[in-house]
């Protein structure tokens, strides 16, 4: 009898463990755009309290279309969207051109703290090509901070990744960034680990120059770092960057180009928008068969109105051992959280 009443104990005890330490979850219907954006007002409200428990949002395998409408927006805070492979979950929306902006026609914004996205893919269909002079159309607005994405594809054209928020902490691993016109662009520091970045055609007949990466670096101290990415390029040259304005920082390490002959001689854009002082690096470039491509030193001169500033853009190998996850995000380990979330991820959605 005594056995039998320790054996029940025990076992309330580990269900009541197991129920504790299963995490919240809504389901979103498979390919209902109306779901998905219901899950989204669920986890606003849920989520509202900035430590709330980590809340996920399990999006099946299915093209999630939000027709025209912009600004999506996800307030809550430690909740996590995933979905079922980057060539599976599908969020898209597509603006009509007259209402191109870089602040008004994101298929999803960001302002919680603690986002995570696995697994699927954004994109922002506006008909870029169609759009005149510029054609900004942002697949993820961030406005929040230690937001991570993992294995996530972005895409658009001109301004597809926007972190906007002077402070923000970001971390995208195994990600693919496509576009065109500074489409990684914006504040704060991030890290963008073992991606792949595609670089679209500037126009439809695949003249002009693409331009991957406009920070504005100004509270933060790294700004925006890529660390073993791979570029494709699709017919135009391109530039890794170019500042936007404030004190725009930005290093390449480790690179490899699939065309690299596409890369301006420049590597950086010599013409600042806003400033001519900019942080620009590069460290161990190489091409596809894995040579060294970077030169031993790389002197431009920046201009930006009346304003110069030479610089060297090439970096020592003890200058890139700074660039590291842990050093750059000393109190938020977002390769860490990625991993465990990943784990949790898998036992949701099999």
């Amino acid at each position: 009898m005594k056995k039998t009443l320790i054996s029940v104990i025990a076992f309330c005890l580990a269900a009541t463990i197991a129920r504790a330490s299963k995490p919240e979850c809504i389901a979103v219907k498979a390919g209902d755009a109306m779901s998905f954006l219901d899950a989204i007002e669920q986890a606003n409200k849920r989520n509202a309290a900035p430590d709330a428990e980590r809340l996920f949002i399990i999006v099946p395998s299915g093209r999630y279309d939000l027709g025209e409408r912009v600004l999506t927006t996800l307030t809550a805070n430690n909740v996590a969207i995933i979905g079922c492979g980057m060539d599976n979950t599908i969020i898209i929306n597509k603006p009509d051109i007259s209402e191109e902006s870089i602040s008004k026609t994101a298929t999803l914004r960001v302002r919680g703290t603690g986002t995570y996205i696995q697994d699927l893919t954004i994109q922002n269909a506006l008909d870029y090509y169609h759009a005149g002079a510029a054609g900004r159309a942002v697949t993820l607005h961030d406005k929040g901070t230690q937001t991570i994405c993992k294995n996530v594809r972005l895409l658009s054209y001109q301004d597809t990744y926007y972190s906007d928020n002077e402070d923000q902490l970001s971390y995208f691993e195994t990600s693919e960034i496509h576009g065109t016109v500074d489409f990684i662009c914006g504040a704060g520091d991030v890290y963008f680990k073992s991606c792949t970045i595609v670089t679209e055609r500037r126009t439809a007949n695949g003249s002009g120059r693409n331009v991957i990466a406009a920070p504005r670096t100004s509270h933060t101290k790294w700004g925006y770092v890529f660390d073993g990415c791979t570029v494709w390029n699709r017919v135009s040259d391109f530039h890794y960057a170019r500042g936007w304005h404030t004190s725009p920082r930005c290093v390449w390490l480790n690179t490899k180009l699939m065309s690299p002959e596409r890369l301006r001689p420049e590597r950086f854009d010599p013409q600042g928008m806003r400033t001519a002082f900019s942080y620009f690096k590069e460290y161990r470039t190489t091409d596809a068969e894995g040579n060294i491509i970077s030169p031993q030193s790389n002197v431009i001169t920046i201009t930006c109105k009346d304003e110069s500033n030479t610089t060297e853009t090439i970096l020592t190998k003890d200058e890139a051992k700074r660039y590291t996850v842990k050093n750059v995000f000393p109190k938020w380990r977002p390769d860490k959280i990625a991993r465990r979330l990943q784990k949790q991820a898998a036992r949701l959605v099999r």
